[in-house]
């Protein structure tokens, strides 16, 4: 089971190329896909998920055209996008048998026993009399998957699911996404470089609507293994390094700016090589379009 994207490209009316060619092959599991702000990300989602169109290339998901075959890609799908809705005051079982039924399950029974255990497998169920509108942000996003995941969908596509939530909420949706994602295909799309680190076994970098590195997470990180120098500096020196190295990111830790670069040969001048991590493999990819200090 495979997704494939080929030459795809979407330009809006105002005349923003969100899109520029992009192809991508990903296969079964957790995909992470990594690109700053306006990226071109939410487009490249929305395409997929049969909500908008693309000017020119293919998408196929396992010999189904995805462009012109809608709604048979609609009844594999499952959607988590960025900005999910809900009805405050309807609770959690009600809204899924609601879901339930516009995806097919006609039968009261089929759809009580499926609610419950989409709650039971989102750790919602002792929650499934509350409305919507009292549930906690990581509660919201457990829901999402919840709603996502009717219809045993073989593709499921959440759209950067984890901003906004603690440290304990993010582990909890971690290890959910990560038992989905055994069997089917999960796109996590995200500018959060851990959720990829922790979940994805895939990757992909796209920074203003280019594709800039398809593959392994670790591979990227070995492609920058003996490239990658740190220093402390003082803030008002920014600008001199950046003018003759290739700053990649900087950490501001007890009023110094720890300064991580790229380059082939040590540069000396107090500078440390340092293991690369995913990070690096990130703002080392985006900085060929945008200077990521300013992100």
């Amino acid at each position: 089971m495979e997704l494939k994207i080929q030459n795809l490209s979407k330009t809006y009316s105002n005349g923003v190329q969100a899109l520029n060619n992009i192809s991508l092959t990903i296969p079964q599991g957790m995909f992470g896909l990594l690109g700053p702000n306006g990226a071109g990300k939410s487009t490249l989602m929305r395409t997929i998920a049969t909500l908008q169109d693309a000017d020119k290339g293919s998408i196929s998901l396992d010999g189904i055209n995805v462009l012109e075959n809608k709604q048979a890609v609609r009844e594999r799908l499952g959607y988590l996008p960025q900005d999910f809705g809900l009805y405050p005051r309807i609770n959690a079982e009600v809204m899924l048998d609601h879901i339930s039924q516009m995806k097919g399950v006609g039968k009261k029974s089929e759809r009580k026993e499926l609610v419950a255990s989409l709650l039971q497998k989102v750790n919602l169920f002792q929650h499934r009399k509350k409305g919507l509108g009292t549930y906690s942000g990581g509660m919201r996003q457990r829901f999402g998957i919840a709603q996502a995941l009717v219809g045993n969908p073989s593709l499921i596509i959440v759209d950067e699911p984890t901003a906004g939530l603690d440290p304990s909420e993010r582990n909890r949706f971690y290890n959910l996404l990560s038992e989905i994602g055994e069997n089917t295909i999960v796109i996590l799309s995200t500018h959060i470089v851990e959720d990829v680190s922790t979940l994805c076994s895939q990757m992909a970098i796209i920074c203003g609507g280019e594709l800039m590195m398809e593959g392994k997470p670790h591979d990227g990180i070995a492609s920058l293994e003996g490239k990658i120098y740190a220093k402390a500096i003082q803030k008002e020196e920014l600008d001199s390094y950046k003018q003759d190295l290739q700053v990649i990111s900087t950490k501001l830790v007890e009023g110094e700016l720890n300064l991580r670069i790229e380059s082939d040969t040590n540069p000396g001048n107090g500078f440390e090589p340092v293991p690369a991590d995913l990070e690096d493999v990130y703002f080392s990819h985006i900085s060929k379009k945008v200077d990521p200090i300013t992100l």
